[in-house]
């Protein structure tokens, strides 16, 4: 008997990977690369989406060769992606009128902000689900028609195409030219800004408030279909499953039921609460985005909190400090220290997220003496992303308390490659106050992608398949004094406050 295998495609912000797995969710095989972060202006963030594809051209044959298998025992291929990423492209030509805009970036600010002083702030929380912000792409996206000239016109006759990172891809990977589908999934579509969280649709008066034509949208499919198969490079594959990043790293956690979460640490530091079919509305910051949906059944909801400068923040050290090789090196660093000497820091690159929303405040470290050291600034980096899970956790429990959802967050189940950090891990249970549980598998994200696929197409047909496949790692405790929690997160809390207030001229 044949042995069947899915795929996933999991296009992240720094690099794109295709895995491949078995059908007891073990990997099989594996191609990675990097793609070119370009950074035009302070603030701005930029991907080449044509390079991504190029990569992806590549990675789907190399992964198949490394793992000895045929494409004809692949009987499922997930797409997951970096969400709120923008491109648009020319459906003639295949080509991207400008580089990609990613989830990252700030430089629509100003627009956001001329938009909430027009007082249509509520109106798009509460289609959207989703506070107004420059982190999601429909204020991108009225920015690139702007920038790239012709483009609405070409745009309203068709021939202008926008997509998330997904749908460029499954374009690509369906024919592009020469018939490529032109689709996304509602997580990915809960990320525009543009769709209405109630029905799954574009929403007209959301398109007309960012002026964006209608022509220009894919079709939402829901997140576990059979998508249609691919063209290119490997012709023949089916794609049964589209799935953002956070989402797919929910259904890898197999946290697939109401109750259940997940917090991701990789570029970015995300926690997801499943709600099930309950649309719980965020009263304290949070937003509330679509879990995923499986052909013919409701779509799944959940609360998301963002801090979207994790593994971020330690890159930059690396990058722009010096004082680390690698970013394993931070935890090595960290510990030369008993703590972090009074200094903290507020990663706030691209603004503060969830639950401040502030979209002008700007990083700052606080607290420097001349006592402070680099093992301070590298204990300083980590604790930010527990002070940040912290924060994220109370409004999450405070949303559901108000909701009067009989459900609350009392452990933490991680993933991603920060999670390899284990002072990191110590630090988030004493800040949140909750186990830590962290996975033997850490890397969900590709993991949820295939889970979708093949639960899609029938090569795992219950949940409790995909349940068995999870095996715990780890687990921490807290073991700090309660007072000296909340000395530390006062101090957080001060800090954060300065931040939300840096206005500079």
């Amino acid at each position: 008997m044949t042995t069947r295998y899915v795929a996933a495609i999991d296009q992240g912000t720094s690099s794109t990977r295709c895995i491949i797995y078995d059908r007891g969710g073990v990997m099989v095989s594996m191609a990675q690369r990097k793609h070119t972060q370009h950074f035009p202006e302070p603030g701005w963030v930029e991907h080449d989406a044509l390079q991504i594809w190029n990569l992806v051209e590549r990675l789907i044959p190399e992964a198949l060769a490394s793992g000895g298998i045929d494409a004809s025992q692949l009987v499922g291929l997930g797409i997951t992606n970096q969400r709120e990423t923008t491109v648009i492209w020319d459906r003639t030509t295949g080509i991207p009128l400008h580089r990609a805009i990613v989830w990252q970036d700030t430089r629509t600010t100003e627009m956001v902000e001329s938009l909430r002083s027009q007082g249509v702030g509520a109106d798009v929380e509460h289609r959207t689900g989703a506070p107004l912000s420059n982190y999601f792409s429909a204020p991108r996206l009225s920015w690139l028609l702007d920038a790239c000239p012709g483009s609405r016109a070409a745009a309203a006759q068709g021939n202008v195409l926008f997509g998330t990172m997904d749908s460029w891809l499954v374009w690509n990977l369906t024919g592009g030219v020469d018939g490529g589908l032109h689709l996304t999934d509602p997580t990915n579509a809960s990320r525009t800004m543009l769709m209405n969280i109630e029905t799954a649709q574009w929403d007209p008066r959301l398109l007309e408030m960012f002026d964006i034509p209608a022509e220009i949208l894919p079709e939402i499919r829901p997140s576990l279909s059979k998508v249609g198969a691919t063209v290119s490079p490997v012709p023949g594959i089916p794609i049964s499953a589209m799935i953002g990043d956070q989402q797919a790293a929910l259904v890898g956690q197999t946290a697939l039921k109401a109750g259940e979460s997940k917090y991701t640490l990789g570029t970015g530091g995300f926690l997801l609460f499943n709600t099930g079919t309950t649309l719980v509305r965020s009263r304290h910051g949070l937003i509330t985005t679509v879990a995923f949906q499986m052909d013919g059944q409701p779509i799944r909801y959940a609360l998301e909190g963002s801090n979207p400068t994790a593994g971020a923040l330690v890159e930059w050290i690396r990058e722009n400090l010096g004082i680390i090789g690698t970013p394993a090196e931070i935890e090595t660093l960290a510990s030369t220290v008993d703590d972090n000497g009074g200094c903290y820091i507020v990663p706030a690159f691209s603004g503060l997220h969830a639950p401040h929303w502030v979209s002008a405040s700007r990083g700052l470290i606080v607290g420097l003496t001349s006592y402070i050291t680099r093992g301070h600034l590298a204990r300083a980096a980590l604790e930010t992303n527990a002070f940040a899970a912290r924060s994220m956790v109370a409004a999450l429990n405070d949303d559901l308390a108000a909701a009067g959802v009989e459900m609350s967050l009392t452990e933490l189940v991680v993933d991603g490659g920060m999670t390899a950090n284990n002072t990191l891990m110590q630090t988030i249970a004493d800040i949140c106050d909750v186990t830590v549980k962290r996975p033997q598998m850490a890397e969900a994200v590709a993991l949820g992608a295939a889970y979708a696929a093949g639960f899609s197409v029938g090569l795992w047909t219950d949940e409790q398949q995909l349940r068995r496949n999870w095996h715990t790692g780890a687990v921490w405790q807290p073991s700090i004094d309660p007072a000296d929690r909340e000395r530390r997160v006062a101090n957080w809390s001060m800090a954060v406050e300065l931040a939300s207030q840096w206005d500079p001229a």
